[in-house]
């Protein structure tokens, strides 16, 4: 079985030289990856293609926007007035609103989306201290644990979107 390039199958092993030549040829003229030019690429095994960006799609991560700004001045309010319980009660509307959007919108960023929003109003618009001296952190353990465990879960969750097989049924081991 010959080729037009005149390598054949048993010199496939040696780089696709013909057997007996002992020199290397080359598959094709572009590149270093050993493809011809023009030649498209498959995607990688593992790889998902991203998912369409739809009306649907930019409206669900606009109200994930405003669950985050939302869910977080929320949050700062709750977790400083009802301190174990508020605390806990805060944190884990965070984790609902990170693990919903991954799982509304099927993609990581349904998670980074409500993710950025909490991020920015949380430690930009609500931690200032203002002329005033208005603030609604106070210097307790509760307000670190709320910012620090806040950012700890969204990145759990984005971590976990990013870590499912995709493409794999459930179902029995072993056939």
């Amino acid at each position: 079985m010959s080729t037009a390039k005149g390598g054949g199958n048993a010199g496939e092993g040696n780089g696709g030289a013909a057997p007996g030549k002992g020199k290397r040829s080359r598959a094709g003229s572009g590149g270093t990856s050993g493809m011809p030019s023009g030649v498209p690429v498959a995607p990688m095994a593992g790889s998902v293609p991203a998912a369409p960006l739809t009306v649907g799609r930019v409206g669900i991560y606009v109200l994930l926007l405003v669950a985050g700004v939302l869910v977080a001045g929320a949050g700062t309010l709750v977790q400083a007035a009802w301190f174990p319980g508020g605390l806990a009660l805060a944190l884990a509307g965070v984790g609902g609103l990170f693990y919903g959007g991954g799982r509304a919108t099927g993609t990581s960023a349904g998670v980074l989306v409500p993710g950025a929003a909490w991020l920015v109003t949380v430690f930009l618009l609500l931690s200032n201290v203002r002329p005033e001296g208005d603030f609604l952190f106070g210097a307790g353990l509760g307000s670190y644990i709320f910012l620090l465990g806040g950012i700890a879960v969204a990145v759990i969750c984005a971590t976990a979107k990013q870590m499912r097989p995709t493409g794999v049924r459930p179902g029995r081991v072993g056939g």
